[in-house]
Parts: C-alpha cells; structure tokens; sequence
C-alpha cells in the first residue's frame, strides 16, 4: 500500500444532534454507491437534504453533489471503478486495512453482521457488512433517524484507522469522493494518538496478508480490485435525509 501524500489525521469536527448526523451518514452512504441511474436522479433530494447542515459537513456534500451531477454517466461509472475497484488503497471495506486477508478479518465481518442484526436489520446476501456505504446507511436508519447511531459508532470508532486510510488516500488521489468520507470524519472525535501512528505504519507497510481459513466469509478475501465496491443497499433516502 503505498503511503498517501499527507498523514495528517487532523481534521476540524463539528458537533452535531443525532437527526443531523444520521443526515450526514445517510447523503454520504448514498453518494459512495455506484453512480448509476437510481443515484443521479436522488441528487435533487440530497441537495435538499444537506442544505440545513452546518458548513463543514454539507459543503464537502454538496460539492459530491455537484460532482455527480456534472458528470456524464459514463465517465462517473469509469471513476469509481477507477477508484474503489482497482485500487487497493481506495478499499471500501473498512476491516481490510487493518486484517487483510486473514481469518481475523472473518470474525471482524461477523461483529458487523451481529450489531446489525441486533438491531433488527439483515443484509442481503451479496452486501459484504463492512462497507462503508453499508454501514453508514445502518448508522441512520431507525426510528427516530439515528436509532442505530450508538450501535454504529461503537463500529465506526473500532475502525477508525481504516476510515481515516481511505480519505487520506481519496485525498491523496484528488478524488471528489474523499469529501463524503471527510464529512464522515468530522462527526467523528480526533484520532488518539495511537491511532495516528497505527494509520502512519498501516499507510507504510499495508495491511496483513494470509491466504488459508478465510470462512464463513471467504468471498470476501479477494483482492480488492475484484470487490466491485457497489453495495447494493445505500439506496434509501428516507426520513433522515428529508
């Protein structure tokens, strides 16, 4: 993996209710779905949604927004097959930073799959928990909006280092993606610094790697490149981004 450009951690937090941030984490799970037709013909709404927030989470929004809208179909399809599929840095999967393809990641899959499950939601078949998109979706559902959030960040906060790895890459690449994933970061506390040498040294060597005792997960451990980062849920709008 090779290290990105910056690794400054630091980035300026906003504080906000749980109905805002279950705002933030629903238009961000939407914006970092594959950029198909269902996607595009949202962005009014998500310009709606984002248009109440406080300036550090929903300007990086909109301008996403933007992003998107201004693209054609086509080149968007291209950048972020570009981007979440061909690159390992850019992994969308949040346990693939720290575990690699190992038999801990398997059992990190599963804490996803029971936190969400004890919230009363089950994933499709072909949705790999770990996500982003995925999570961030589960993180403003419920009702009320955010119901899921304590569930959420105690997942969000356990891998904090790979969240914070993929914008410092997203950033790294100049890539209109790294705002949605930024705005993620800034509901978040700073990194401790543990956490900020943990980045700097995964950054540097990249993730571990073993090959044998992958289940009941092994779909999940190959490359990355092959993921096709396209979960299938991160589609519903809903009331939190109304």
């Amino acid at each position: 993996m090779t290290p990105p450009a910056s690794t400054n951690a630091a980035n300026p937090r906003v504080a906000l209710p749980a109905r805002q941030r279950a705002v933030v984490y629903q238009a961000a799970s939407v914006l970092l779905g594959y950029p198909d037709d269902g996607l595009l013909e949202v962005l009014p709404v998500l310009r709606r949604a984002v248009e109440g927030l406080p300036t550090g989470v929903g300007e990086p929004l909109r301008r996403v927004c933007d992003h998107l809208g201004a693209g054609s179909p086509t080149a968007l399809a291209a950048d972020y097959v570009a981007t979440f599929d061909l690159k390992r840095r850019c992994c969308p999967y949040l346990t693939y930073y720290v575990y690699g393809d190992t038999r801990r990641r398997g059992m990190a899959l599963l804490a996803f799959k029971h936190a969400y499950r004890g919230s009363g939601l089950e994933l499709a078949d072909e949705e790999l928990p770990d996500h982003l998109a995925v999570l961030l979706e589960f993180a403003a559902a419920g009702d009320p909006p955010g119901a899921h959030l304590a569930a959420a960040d105690a997942l969000l906060r356990e891998h904090r280092t790979g969240l914070e790895l993929l914008r410092l890459a997203l950033a790294d690449d100049a890539s209109a993606y790294h705002d949605a994933v930024d705005a993620v970061c800034r509901t978040l506390p700073a990194l401790p610094a543990r956490d900020r040498e943990t980045v700097l040294a995964l950054a540097r060597e990249g993730p571990p790697a073993e090959d044998v005792g992958l289940d009941p997960y092994s779909e999940a451990f190959a490359p990355p490149e092959y993921m096709g980062g396209r979960p299938a849920g991160a589609r519903h709008i809903g009331g939190a981004a109304r």
